[in-house]
């Protein structure tokens, strides 16, 4: 098994501000309001699949469309607004799901950081995987009982049923860069300490996690996030996810297809 010392060296090799750039949580990173931060990184998490170029530059489309004021595009969102926009399994239909469902949170109920305090808060479970698996739940069901019957496939892809044992890579990503400090996470969102937080695992971080002797689990599911996690924990109880810097950026920098 990999040793303490190699990963944090690791750590520090890529937690740093060269990171952003490509990354998705460059897209937040062009905000400096709160809410403005936390609705462009929820949305720039919705499409994080694939090539990155690819999907980044999607983005740069949207947000385009956005007029790069993301609170001010949820409020007032109208579907015709997005055209024909798409990327891969989303339509433009499932966006405007998305969207509408964001504006009705943002005008009745909060808004993203209210939301997932409240699954958080719900789910009081002593195995801090169990709960944060419990407080995905509670989003996903928040715009699954809204969505109506023009929600297709990209809108339960984007938003997908933690119920059905799926990693949740993208929303633990999500999570990750509102709770942890900077230079290259947020650290926004204080409702919960980021020794909670669990590793977004993507297959560059199942590949070197599993080559590091850090995880033995064949599927890459919720349970082999939660093995992954534990392990990590034993080199950094208060911060594991940390050591996700040191498993994707030597994944990718590795890899040939830059896909996550």
């Amino acid at each position: 098994m990999i040793t303490k010392e190699k990963m944090d060296e690791l750590v520090k090799k890529y937690e740093t501000a060269n990171f952003i750039n490509p990354d998705p949580i460059s897209i937040p990173h062009k905000f400096t309001d709160k809410r403005d931060i936390e609705i462009a990184g929820f949305i720039a998490s919705l499409i994080a699949y694939g090539s990155r170029k690819v999907f980044l530059k999607k983005l740069d489309e949207l947000f385009k469309i956005a007029e790069n004021e993301p609170l001010n595009f949820i409020l007032n969102f109208e579907p015709q607004i997005l055209g024909d926009f798409n990327y891969r399994f989303g339509k433009p239909a499932d966006f405007a799901e998305i969207f509408g469902i964001m504006r009705a949170l943002y005008e009745k109920d909060g808004g993203l950081e209210e939301l997932f305090k409240y699954g958080y808060n719900l789910n009081d479970a002593s195995v801090s995987g169990e709960r944060l698996g419990g407080m995905f739940t509670v989003v996903t069901d928040y715009f699954y009982s809204r969505a109506s019957e023009n929600a297709g496939q990209g809108f339960y892809f984007m938003i997908p049923d933690p119920k059905k044992g799926g990693a949740m890579k993208r929303m633990c990503m999500y999570l990750r860069w509102m709770v942890r400090k900077p230079p290259v996470d947020f650290g926004i969102w204080n409702f919960m300490p980021k020794s909670e937080l669990l590793i977004p695992l993507d297959v560059h971080v199942a590949r070197i996690s599993r080559e590091m002797g850090l995880l033995t689990r064949k599927q890459n599911d919720f349970k082999a996030v939660l093995e992954l996690t534990e392990n990590l924990k034993k080199f950094d109880a208060d911060d594991p996810s940390k050591y996700d810097f040191a498993m994707f950026g030597l994944g990718v920098d590795e890899s040939t297809d830059k896909k996550i």
